[in-house]
């Protein structure tokens, strides 16, 4: 997300916090939050993905979801 975003969701969620949010306002700061979580999801996800964990016996498991495993 590009670093203007950010500084207005901050802006705005200053001025959530004063009790100055407009309602045009409003939803424009639940429209960047959407995306922020959505982009930070997909950028956790990926992350998982990669990771691996190695046990004591040396034997290593990635984090990455079987799709032939039961849920």
């Amino acid at each position: 997300m590009e670093k203007e975003k950010l500084d207005r969701i901050n802006e705005l969620a200053k001025k959530k916090k004063e009790g100055t949010l407009t309602e045009e306002e409003a939803i424009e700061r639940k429209a960047l939050h959407d995306e922020y979580i959505r982009e930070f999801r997909l950028s956790f996800g990926a992350m998982l993905d990669n990771t691996v964990i190695e046990y004591p016996d040396g034997s290593r498991k990635s984090l990455k979801k079987d799709n032939n495993e039961n849920k």
